[in-house]
Formats: C-alpha cells, sequence, structure tokens
C-alpha cells in the first residue's frame, strides 16, 4: 500500500510532496557522486567510506552553519537555487582552515509548504556547492512546519565533515613575525551581516530592485552572490607551499576572524590600501553612514580568506594560486604585538 495520509495532509504536512522532492532532486545529487559514497539518498544514514591510505594519523573535520538572514533575498527575489551554495560553502570554507578535505555533506531544509519543484531548485543550489568543494551530498531532511512558519517560507542549514592527516593540519604552530598575509577575493557579501545589509537599504519586494551606479546589477541580485568556495585553491595552495594558517573571514570581519589563526604575542599589521574592497561595500558604508571601523568588523570588505605564508614562499604561493584561479593580494604581515589587527 502506498504511503499516504489524508489525515496528516488536512494538517498542513503532505508527505507524498516530500517523495516528489526526492524524486526531483536525484539528478542534482548524483553530480556530487565521489569516491567513498556508499549509499545514495534515502535511507536513514548517509554512509561513506573515507579513503586513509597513506595517512599516518587520520583526523575527522565538521562544520555546520547555515546562510542566515540572507535567505530574505531568496524569499522576495523568488529564486532559490543559489542560497544551497552559501550553506555549503559556510561550512567547507570553515573546515578547510585547518587544512581538512570536506568528503561529504547533509543538509536541513525546513519549509512552511513543502513545494517539491521549490525544494528541488534548493537542493540544486546545495549540489552545486558540493560539486565546487569536491565533496558528496549523500543525505539530508526537508521537514515540513505548517503553522510555525509561512507557508514561501523556509530556513536551510548543514553539516559537513572532511578529513586531515593531523601531522600535516594547518594549526598556525609554525606562524611568526614577518610571515606574509596573502588575501583570496570575496565574491560579494557572502553570507554574513544581512541583517545590517537589510537595515541599510530598507530591504523589501520593491527596493531588491533598486540600482546604483557601483553595481553591475539590480541590488537584490548583487546581495544574493553565492559565497565564494575556496577548498580547491586551498588545497592545491598546500600541496606546493607550506600554508602555515587560514582564516575565513565570516561575521565579525577582520577584527574578529584574523586573530582566530593567529597565536599569542603575533598580530596581524594590515595594509589599508592593499584591500580589494568591493563596490557593494563602498555603497553600503556610504547609504548607511557606517564607520569604517563598524564595516571592517561586520563584513568581509571584498577578502573571503586570508592565509598565511613565509615571506621566502610569498611569490610562488600567489603564482599557485592564480593557477587555481584566485587573483590573491598581499594584505600585510605577520608582526608581534597583542592588538590582535591593526591598519597601516
Amino acid at each position: 500500500m502506498q504511503s499516504f495520509s489524508e489525515s496528516y495532509k488536512a494538517a498542513g504536512v503532505d508527505i507524498t510532496a516530500g517523495y516528489k522532492s526526492v524524486e526531483l532532486m536525484k539528478k542534482h545529487v548524483a553530480r556530487t557522486n565521489i569516491p567513498g559514497v556508499v549509499s545514495g539518498i534515502g535511507g536513514f544514514g548517509g554512509l561513506f567510506a573515507p579513503d586513509c591510505k597513506g595517512m599516518e594519523e587520520p583526523v575527522l573535520v565538521s562544520g555546520t552553519d547555515g546562510v542566515g538572514t540572507k535567505i530574505k533575498l531568496a524569499f522576495l527575489l523568488d529564486k532559490h537555487n543559489t542560497i544551497g551554495i552559501d550553506a555549503v560553502a559556510m561550512c567547507v570554507n570553515d573546515i578547510i582552515c585547518c587544512g581538512a578535505r570536506p568528503l561529504f555533506f547533509l543538509d536541513y531544509i525546513a519549509i512552511g509548504k513543502n513545494i517539491p519543484e521549490k525544494v528541488a531548485s534548493i537542493v540544486e543550489g546545495i549540489a552545486e556547492g558540493c560539486v565546487q568543494s569536491g565533496c558528496a551530498l549523500i543525505g539530508g531532511e526537508t521537514a515540513e512546519h505548517p503553522g510555525l512558519m509561512p507557508e514561501d517560507e523556509y530556513d536551510v542549514a548543514g553539516f559537513s565533515v572532511g578529513l586531515a592527516d593531523k601531522p600535516g593540519m594547518i594549526d598556525g604552530s609554525k606562524l611568526c613575525a614577518g610571515d606574509v598575509l596573502l588575501g583570496l577575493r570575496s565574491s560579494g557579501v557572502h553570507s554574513n551581516g544581512f541583517s545590517l545589509v537589510r537595515k541599510i537599504f530598507d530591504i523589501n519586494e520593491e527596493t531588491v530592485h533598486n540600482t546604483y551606479p557601483e553595481l553591475d546589477k539590480p541590488l537584490g541580485e548583487a546581495l544574493l552572490t553565492p559565497t565564494k568556495i575556496y577548498v580547491k585553491p586551498i588545497l592545491a595552495l598546500m600541496e606546493q607551499v607550506e600554508v602555515k594558517a587560514v582564516s575565513h573571514i565570516t561575521g565579525g570581519g577582520f577584527y574578529e576572524n584574523i586573530p582566530r589563526m593567529l597565536t599569542d604575542g603575533l598580530s596581524a599589521k594590515i595594509t589599508r590600501d592593499a584591500i580589494p574592497v568591493l563596490p557593494v561595500f563602498k555603497l553600503m558604508q556610504r547609504v548607511g553612514n557606517i564607520s569604517e571601523h563598524d564595516m571592517f568588523n561586520t563584513f568581509n570588505m571584498g577578502v573571503g580568506m586570508v592565509v598565511a605564508v613565509s615571506k621566502d614562499e610569498a611569490d610562488k604561493a600567489l603564482a599557485v594560486l592564480k593557477e587555481n584561479g584566485e587573483d590573491a593580494v598581499v594584505l600585510g604581515e605577520v608582526i608581534e604585538g597583542k592588538e590582535g589587527v591593526v591598519f597601516a
């Protein structure tokens, strides 16, 4: 007998819509299959067999996150196939900071009403994020929440698990004064600070279509630009250069995240003019009359990842990153001190 409950449907949960969602998303999930995937979606658990050959001390590294209030832009623009990239990016960009290769990802979608085509569109973005980071989408959960959230709204979160060899993990222990800090450019606001962004622009169904000279597309589309995923360039860099420390510039901006890569007694000296500040941040500062300190304490300002290497290997690191699609810049250097971040 086919699974169906008329009573549950009357209460607001259509389990047959869930089955259709799974069928529609299968083609997207299939794109993410990599060696190690043991089971397809639909089981009670996602199975993955990691390849630990050649590793001295394998370590599993996990990261979890959501998209935050950026998701409001997806609602207003009725565009749902990129927000999943953000969900993946916020997890895998974290775990690559210690040198772990992402293995797999699982998502959680809470939605007011399960519209199969919308859920499949969300998963399309999640799958794209997994492809960009080289990991597999091996499972997830879609939960219909009638009465808890509006029918046309949803939230997306997830987690990723990666693998690293402990002797080769990036932990900042070899960091020293004189090391060079490289900045990998961001694609935009990424997925942080959107409560402030929405306040600055009074984001609603009308203002998302506003245009500004600083932007090459309407405001909403510019803000919805997916978070950049740095996994493959960082892994390629690790193969040719000793990467001493890495920081993912997320909520808290420069002031909160760069100190997380530093060890006791060391600070980061950043050359202010070297920062490739994107036009969208200059626009936000102007429209919102936001102080420079608050901008750097909230947003990535055009730099999504900071990498520390020795001065002798800085040029090589820049070249390797360029070969892998990253036009990185020299942001500054590691110095002695306890200030955390100082601008010069």
